[in-house]
């Protein structure tokens, strides 16, 4: 849980703060190994078509103009330079599809690895993290990235070639009309720098900006229902507000670093240009370079700033680019706090469920500054027999929803272990975990399409066929039928179609398709309403036969039907027997359940 909870202030980092990139980026380009290889040759032979022309024209000016005045030889000149152009455009047409076309495979990747990465994250991890930082990710984040694939990625590595290859060309030319050049680029150079640094720690901040506020948005439109119910729309438009003109003010700092930067730029193109004629002129004069060197060098210059000009214009891209990679790779970055054992044990199909010495904490188990830790349950020593039915009752607060989920490993506990069969379950594949121990929240959530598409849920690989006979199994043929399109209907957004009683139904028969040994339930029938009442308790009745079933019982009366009662109180187990010793031992559970009795008349 320590490491977990050090993980996720990483997902979260301050603005300016970046995840080490290059070593997971580059391990996640060796698929695309080989079409990379291709777009650098394409690269190259498209660079040499650029550095062509202005050599082409050199030559022409020096052996044709100059000294013999050959008219031969500027045409040949001429001919080889449109050669040249239309080599470029169809070099540069295959470069972009192929860095393009590499782009959005590794996007793709991307996106099917974050998810895949959220879906092996543990309860803990989406309890402590905003849904919408998450979202951000998946979303925001890569669709930034997609616009830099899209229109940035091509022109960004033909300009960063292009500036190291004329670089070359014009140190081979002419060593000192190089070094002006390099002299020149200096205040462009010093610009950049400050930019980076500057721009970094900026954009870094606008991705964590823009994860507020679409958690802002996701939580009201989750609550709109309550807002429009107690009249707070003012109130929550005002909120928004605020969250959004942060967003704004930190866009607009972007926009004013911007504003000053490429400016600098421009201004140090226009003079290196003309550094480059006036130190030119003199050289010609001295005999130390040729006319068509320094038109060449002109030319180069102009492809040279050409280049910087699309990296500067792209700098904005780049920059908001490598702020959202980073935070995309802080996320991939955090480690599952329920590894996958390396030798898994298997489970066997029935056995007792127990916890042994079992401490349990929310923050983890030592105490950090930022995320004090809160013991919730110390050495609970509990044993649940194969078939037995056990109830869970206690104060509110006082851990016995906590102590369920452990047993169905939703959490792992900071010391002590759960047993099934006398196997570990951290030693089992969380897969073996599901299938044997199965938790039935107190709402059953539905995704979108049917009835028979949320039951088959319940077992990957399992048909609509297989679906019915579960509803089947628990006597839900009738209520099925009754469905405006039988077991198709569709379910709607969370379920929105089918009454709170009616998800719980889609959900007990999606547990009786798991098959499972033990059923661990959080008050599961406490939504139900009178329309399904009697379908839910038939149904129940049948799932739970010749199970294991621990029940969190917030309501007495699921406590007198079961064969034990376990009180949960001040971070342990406080009593332990059936109902009627309990009460006659005149201890927590006599008094909260004649507080209970009294409170329904019972």
């Amino acid at each position: 849980m320590a490491r977990l909870r050090r993980r996720h202030r990483d997902v979260a980092a301050p603005p300016g703060a970046r995840a080490p990139l290059l070593a997971p980026f580059l391990g996640s380009l060796r698929p695309y190994r080989g079409r990379l290889v291709l777009a650098v040759t394409v690269l190259l032979a498209s660079l040499a078509t650029t550095l062509a022309g202005p050599a082409l024209v050199a030559y022409a000016i020096n052996n044709g103009l100059v000294q013999h005045r050959s008219m031969g030889v500027v045409d040949l000149a001429g001919a080889s330079y449109v050669a040249v152009s239309l080599a470029y455009f169809g070099l540069t047409r295959w470069q972009t599809l192929l860095v393009s076309g590499t782009g959005e495979r590794y996007l793709n990747g991307l996106r099917k690895q974050v998810f895949s990465h959220l879906l092996a994250q543990p309860l803990a991890f989406f309890e402590s993290e905003s849904s919408g930082q998450l979202l951000s990710r998946m979303t925001a984040d890569i669709d930034v990235l997609e616009t830099l694939v899209q229109s940035g990625l091509s022109s960004f590595v033909t300009s960063v070639g292009l500036f190291v290859a004329v670089m070359v060309v014009l140190a081979v030319m002419s060593p000192l009309l190089w070094l002006v050049v390099v002299a020149s680029l200096l205040p462009a150079v010093i610009a950049s720098a400050r930019y980076r640094t500057a721009s970094t720690r900026a954009y870094s901040r606008v991705r964590l900006l823009i994860g507020d506020a679409l958690a802002s948005l996701d939580e009201n439109l989750a609550g709109v229902r309550v807002i429009q119910a107690f009249r707070q729309e003012q109130p929550t438009i005002e909120r928004f507000r605020q969250v959004n003109q942060s967003q704004l003010e930190g866009e607009l700092t972007t926009v004013r670093l911007s504003s000053r930067f490429f400016p600098k730029i421009e201004l140090s193109g226009a003079m290196s240009a003309v550094a480059v004629l006036v130190a030119g002129a003199f050289m010609v004069q001295a005999h130390l370079v040729s006319v068509g060197v320094v038109a060449a060098f002109v030319l180069y210059l102009a492809n040279l700033f050409n280049a910087i000009t699309s990296l500067s214009s792209l700098f904005d891209l780049l920059q908001s680019s490598g702020a959202a990679l980073a935070t995309v790779y802080a996320l991939l970055d955090v480690h599952p706090a329920m590894p996958t054992p390396s030798d898994p044990a298997p489970l066997p199909d029935r056995g007792a469920l127990e916890l042994d010495g079992v401490h349990f904490a929310y923050g983890g188990p030592v105490p950090e500054p930022d995320r004090p830790v809160r013991m919730v349950l110390e050495g609970v020593d509990l044993r649940v027999e194969a078939g037995e039915r056990l109830a869970l009752v206690g104060p509110t607060g006082g851990g016995k929803s906590t102590l369920a989920k452990l047993a169905g490993r939703l959490y792992d506990p900071v010391a002590g272990s759960v047993r099934f069969g006398g196997v570990d379950l951290r030693h089992a594949l969380m897969s073996h975990v599901r299938e044997r121990i199965v938790v039935l929240p107190q709402e059953g959530f539905l995704f979108r399409g049917s009835v028979l598409d949320n039951v088959a849920l319940g077992r990957p690989g399992a048909s609509q066929e297989e679906a019915r006979q579960a509803l089947d199994h628990l006597g839900l043929a009738e209520w099925v039928d009754s469905l405006p399109q039988g077991g198709h209907t569709d379910v709607g957004e969370r379920g929105a179609h089918l009454s709170a009683g009616e998800r719980q139904l889609v959900s007990l028969a999606r547990a009786a398709l798991t098959d499972p040994a033990v059923i661990i339930m959080d008050e599961a029938t406490s939504s139900i309403d009178p329309g399904t009442e009697r379908e839910t308790e038939r149904a129940l009745a049948e799932l739970v036969q010749g199970r294991t079933v621990i029940v969190v019982a917030h309501r007495l009366d699921a406590a007198r039907q079961a064969d034990r009662v376990a009180v949960v109180h001040e971070k342990g187990l406080a009593e332990l027997g059936t109902h009627q010793e309990l009460l006659e031992a005149g201890g927590h559970y006599a008094r909260l359940y004649e507080a209970w009795a009294g409170g329904t008349g019972d």
